[in-house]
């Protein structure tokens, strides 16, 4: 798997995952297991609908020097 979540997504992702567990939580609701999925695609630092539409918000290592 090549990793396609850069950081700021992941900061984005774990926030909001944390705040979807915690509303689930909150509300008795079972809906608060979405944040887990979240939480899940920013520790790998990889998202399947990402891969499947082509999408990448890593920032490039190496760029070749003309």
């Amino acid at each position: 798997m090549k990793k396609n979540l850069g950081g700021i997504d992941k900061t984005v992702r774990i926030i909001a995952g944390l705040g979807v567990i915690g509303a689930g939580l909150f509300f008795q609701s079972w809906w608060g297991a979405i944040g887990l999925v979240l939480l899940l695609t920013a520790l790998i630092g990889w998202c399947p609908p990402y891969a499947l539409l082509g999408l990448n918000s890593c920032k490039v290592k190496d760029q070749p020097k003309d």
